[in-house]
């Protein structure tokens, strides 16, 4: 399997977070790829560099003045004063309910505020730079499968980091700044990048991390040529608590095109197969060309913030169901904080991908 990769994503290196009221050691470091990477190298997977360009997808999915302040923001951070090179800024005030978001304060932590969902994503100098080789790397993913002719069985990895799945049109939240996974459907859509200018007419994107995919439910929720499905912990106690319940099923022309699937936590590995089978008989009735799924590995009994009960073996599982599927796929790492299981579990949906893939040839 190709597996796009770039060293650039170790530039987003966070010292510290909030997590439940205390500031903690990062959880999404620059060890959950190179984890990654090291046992694709070990298992014989070669890994490439992106070579497309994604900032023309990057528009059509995410706002042009939340990427004009993403690119800029360490800049306008550290402009205030060169102390702050030193420290992690955090947004202390957001636009909720009745106050307005239309209008781009000046003032930098109110910008912050008013593109970040949340405080779960501390800015350091190589925040946009890591960000964007994620995006690039999605959008070449997305050339390269067309290019192949879209044929089923072939896949791409993304080995990329940080995640994107939280962000949306014009938010920040969750460790996640832009929507690799978007990037890669609406890519597959455009057939942008890509020597031939023929894109897919349908793509289904299959988010399996713990958490709910609330971006990119919100940027593909009134569309129906992207099927969004989502297996995740409930929302009702689990992050990001305010999307991914099960009467989101999409709005105007995307009605019907959004398929939540919340379990509650501590789910064993049954209750989730389930779930993946449900899902995976709606991808098929889809008439999708291509498949995107937002790799999260979080799912693990071992992740330490978050509380299904997979296990390594089933991870292998995982990928043999998505093969069975026969559709052209590219996988995108989410989250998963288990490093030290982090590349096994990632490496075994690949290869469950692979052999499933190989025995139907």
């Amino acid at each position: 399997m190709i597996t796009l990769y770039s060293p650039l994503h170790r530039d987003h290196a966070p010292a510290f977070e909030i997590f439940r009221g205390d500031r903690v050691p990062a959880f999404e470091t620059p060890a959950r790829a190179d984890i990654v990477e090291q046992r694709l190298a070990a298992r014989g997977h070669k890994l490439r560099a992106a070579h497309v360009d994604s900032h023309p997808v990057l528009a059509q999915v995410h706002t042009k003045r939340y990427l004009a302040f993403l690119e800029q923001a360490w800049n306008d951070w550290v402009a205030l004063d060169p102390a702050h090179a030193g420290l992690q800024p955090f947004p202390s005030v957001w636009p909720v309910r009745s106050l307005r978001s239309d209008v781009e304060p000046v003032n930098f932590t109110a910008r912050l505020g008013l593109y970040s969902m949340d405080n779960g994503c501390p800015l350091v100098a190589g925040t946009w730079g890591a960000a964007k080789a994620g995006a690039d790397a999605a959008a070449s993913a997305a050339a390269l499968l067309l290019d192949g002719g879209l044929k089923g069985g072939d896949a791409v990895f993304c080995c990329t980091r940080p995640p994107g799945h939280h962000a949306g049109a014009d938010f920040m939240g969750g460790y996640c700044f832009l929507n690799n996974a978007a990037v890669a459907a609406q890519s597959l859509v455009n057939g942008a990048g890509a020597a031939t200018a023929k894109g897919c007419r349908k793509v289904a994107l299959l988010d399996v991390d713990y958490h709910h995919g609330n971006g990119t439910q919100s940027i593909f929720y009134e569309r129906a040529d992207v099927l969004f499905v989502s297996i995740h912990g409930d929302p009702s106690t689990e992050y990001p608590f305010y999307l991914g319940h099960a009467d989101e099923q999409g709005a105007g022309e995307g009605e019907g095109f959004n398929l939540n699937l919340p379990l509650p936590a501590g789910s064993t590995a049954s209750q989730w197969f389930a779930a993946l089978e449900v899902a995976c008989e709606r991808i098929a009735c889809h008439g999708a060309e291509a498949l995107v799924v937002s790799l999260g590995l979080d799912t693990f009994a071992g992740d330490p913030i978050s509380k299904f009960l997979l296990q390594p073996d089933d991870f292998t599982r995982l990928g043999e169901r998505l093969g069975q599927l026969g559709l052209p796929t590219i996988f995108i790492l989410e989250g998963g904080y288990a490093a030290a299981e982090l590349g096994v579990n990632a490496v075994n949906v690949l290869e469950g991908f692979e052999q499933t893939t190989v025995e139907e040839a």
